[in-house]
């Protein structure tokens, strides 16, 4: 009977991120795409989904809708997570070429700041797309295993994951989470912020995925960096004239443009400290602090970081996966006392 179950079990692991969903079968990544989904208004049906929907994205007729359902690490529209996960299982299904569909056995990533009502709805849109058993998680401790710390020691380590929606900050130890913050400040707010400075400072309008584009090329955290970036273009509307424009933008630009949420993000850190206890702050002196998510990327982080912390800072091998990794991790067992029933 054991064997039957398992044959007909695929146990996957999904890191729901507000930019990119990654599905992790057997430690391989299947799926890792954009979370947006493009569905025809008068049909209901989808369009498109991740790299093909981003493409879509502020180009599309009027019958066409390009949704991003994820805000703020959370779900904001049920449907269309609902019916994005059911498009990304396809592709992991195509690619398995299973004979029956396998019942699904998941662990789903959740930011450690969600409400109840939030939780519910990241359950009930995976059991919609075919989970028969689900665990969750949340994203620092799926981080931390990801990026390889024992989180079942009694040593005491702080992780913090930028993503796209949330910034987590946590402490952990001995398989749970002693002390977290959770602010809705992260990726997506340091590109709008981009898209702000550029309409104050240059009287230029761009898109969302123009703005992502120049915080991947020049975006920083300080001045002062080891390696300049090279300056780089960015073309939008000229909101003075009405015509496309194009404008250079250095790495100087973008620490102003960047810097108030950036330090959100500090406050949130060192606010986390101050409340740590003191034997895990003793911990933490020799530890460090583990940095992961996208974020994480952005250049001279960990030095500001560090500067504001006096703490030594450490940045996980392929930060952006981290959290993918450790939720895959926690499949091994679902009587891991950090995963939720």
């Amino acid at each position: 009977m054991g064997f039957f179950s398992s044959f007909f079990t695929k146990e996957i692991a999904i890191d729901l991120g507000t930019a990119n969903t990654i599905i992790v079968h057997k430690d391989k990544t299947i799926v890792d795409q954009p979370s947006i989904i493009a569905i025809n208004r008068n049909t209901g049906e989808v369009e498109a989904c991740g790299t093909k929907a981003l493409m879509m994205e502020g180009r599309t007729p009027e019958h066409i809708k390009v949704i991003r359902p994820l805000k703020d690490g959370v779900i904001a529209d049920f449907q269309a997570t609902e019916l994005m996960i059911i498009n990304f299982l396809k592709i992991m299904n195509n690619q398995s070429k299973d004979l029956f569909p396998p019942a699904l056995k998941m662990v789903v990533c959740i930011p450690s700041g969600i409400t109840e009502v939030e939780e519910r709805a990241v359950r009930d849109s995976s059991e919609q797309a075919g989970a028969k058993e689900i665990r969750l998680i949340h994203e620092p401790m799926a981080a931390a295993i990801g990026m390889g710390l024992n989180v079942l020691e009694p040593t005491g380590n702080m992780v913090v994951d930028i993503g796209g929606g949330t910034s987590e900050i946590a402490v952990i130890a001995l398989g749970g989470i002693i002390n977290d913050k959770s602010i809705r400040t992260a990726g997506d707010e340091f590109t709008e912020d981009i898209m702000r400075y550029m309409k104050s400072v240059h009287h230029l309008e761009i898109g969302r995925r123009t703005a992502e584009e120049a915080k991947i090329s020049v975006g920083a955290a300080i001045k002062d960096l080891d390696e300049i970036p090279e300056p780089y273009i960015v073309k939008g509307n000229d909101l003075v004239t009405g015509t496309p424009k194009a404008v250079q933008i250095t790495h100087f630009e973008m620490v102003d443009a960047l810097n108030e949420s950036i330090q959100l993000v500090e406050n949130a850190v060192m606010s986390a400290l101050e409340q740590t206890p003191a034997q895990l702050s003793a911990d933490i002196y020799e530890t460090g602090i583990h940095l992961a998510g996208g974020g994480a990327l952005l250049r001279g982080l960990d030095k500001r970081l560090h500067k504001s912390t006096g703490l030594p800072i450490f940045i996980g091998e392929d930060p952006l996966r981290a959290v993918a990794r450790g939720t895959s991790q926690a499949l091994k067992d679902f009587s891991y006392p950090f995963l939720k029933k």
